[in-house]
């Protein structure tokens, strides 16, 4: 069996990363469109609808990169290496702003930052020998766990999960249940890690707090995060972390279920066949989903069963939507700006957080007032987009999607020069 390379799955992986670029950098958080913000708790926006999206969308990319289903220690070592790659990845936003070098600041400081940030960035997305990814690898997620927990000051309260980090652990759990199972095994997995995870935050009692619930930090899932990632969980929470351990366990259902559509795209059927089929899949899990809701509320932080399979479901929706459009009805003008952003994710999803954080360490004098000191990411804001605009919330989104416009340029410079970065 030949690889296969849809388009269609190329457009909706560059929307939901042009979506994710749009909601981490507004130009103003204080000023942003409701729809661009997570839910408070409970629900969801269209911004919770990004993180679980990219995660099926990897899910259904696994069968297509490796139709053959071809498992030995070669492709083992070649998962292994790749999740770890993506997992250091992304430790190291976490860990740019801590990093603290013979008492520099200011731009020489930001100058070491960079020289750090460029040379992890070659490591992990270089490309090399198996052996020496493995290596490379290795040793800076040893490194990074020195400092976490070495008592160094700077370091001590560094974050340790995050966004990249679960998606490492999902793709490599997704890619041995692809190799090592059948598709029934397949579903099986994934049902029982949903009705576990619902029995287990809705049954078991919280350690030190009481009866099971679902609230903010006394939760289970909070608990457990408060036991074994004390003093490295997100700068807003206390007690917990929305891409903590016991709630990765239902995200690896969002990467199944990718599995699932993958699988079915390689099978010997018609291409509206296919189509059909995942846009009644994509109905019937969203109702699975709302109907789940009913008991187990819909919630990104708490990544609950229901919102497993409603954010599943409109992924799928989407993708027939876009499979028919693009793949079937060979209809693809319009969308070559989210297939330049599509094939490109990873360079994106690393450099887009970096740069807004070396940015804020440029001192600039605000031209409002001499004796007082910005930093260039608001200077470029409050005197180069803001005054545009009478609203302040279009004035926010107007930064957002001038960020946009800058990365579209380079990712187009790098699509024309066929320049492509992996992990």
């Amino acid at each position: 069996m030949t690889r296969e390379r849809l388009i269609s799955l190329d457009v909706f992986r560059g929307l939901t990363i042009l979506l994710m670029t749009i909601v981490n950098n507004p130009g103003d958080w204080g000023n942003v469109y409701p729809p661009l913000l997570h839910a408070h708790w409970h629900g969801c926006t269209p911004t919770d609808l990004v993180f679980p999206f990219f995660i099926f969308i990897m899910g259904v990319a696994i069968p297509l990169a490796m139709p053959d289903k071809k498992y030995d220690s070669t492709t083992f070592s070649k998962i292994l290496v790749r999740s770890l790659r993506m997992l250091c990845l992304g430790i190291f936003f976490n860990y740019f702003s801590k990093i603290q070098l013979f008492g520099l600041d200011s731009i020489p400081l930001l100058i070491v930052r960079m020289l750090i940030t460029i040379a992890v960035g070659y490591a992990l997305m270089g490309s090399f020998s198996s052996r020496i990814k493995n290596i490379l690898a290795f040793s800076i997620l040893f490194v990074y766990l020195f400092l976490a927990y070495s008592g160094i000051e700077a370091y001590h309260d560094v974050r340790l999960p995050g966004v990249l980090q679960r998606i490492a652990v999902v793709y490599f759990v997704a890619s041995l249940l692809y190799l090592k199972t059948t598709q029934k095994t397949q579903i099986i997995v994934g049902s029982v890690l949903l009705l576990g995870y619902w029995a287990i935050m809705t049954l078991v009692p919280v350690p030190g707090i009481g009866p099971a619930n679902l609230e903010p930090g006394t939760n289970l899932a909070a608990w457990v995060d408060s036991v074994f990632l004390k003093g490295h969980m997100y700068s807003g929470t206390v007690t917990w972390d929305p891409e903590g351990i016991l709630s990765t366990i239902p995200s690896i259902v969002n990467g199944i279920i990718g599995l699932l559509i993958g699988q079915l795209l390689q099978r010997e059927i018609t291409k509206k066949q296919k189509a059909s089929k995942m846009a009644i899949a994509g109905v019937a899990l969203i109702i699975a989903g709302l109907l789940w809701n009913i008991v187990f509320p819909i919630n990104k932080s708490l990544w609950t069963s229901s919102y497993v399979l409603y954010t599943t479901g409109l992924a799928t929706a989407c993708l027939a939507l876009l499979y028919y459009i693009i793949d079937i009805a060979n209809y693809q003008k319009g969308f070559k700006l989210f297939l330049i952003w599509g094939v490109n994710p990873m360079i994106v999803f690393f450099f887009s957080q970096i740069i807004p954080q070396a940015l804020v360490m440029i001192p600039v004098t605000n031209p409002d007032n001499a004796l007082e000191k910005t930093n260039l990411l608001d200077y470029l804001y409050r005197f180069g987009i803001a005054p545009f605009f009478s609203n302040p919330m279009t004035a926010s989104l107007a930064g957002a999607l001038v960020y946009v416009a800058i990365w579209t340029f380079i990712l187009w410079i790098f699509y024309r020069n066929k320049l492509i970065f992996k992990v």
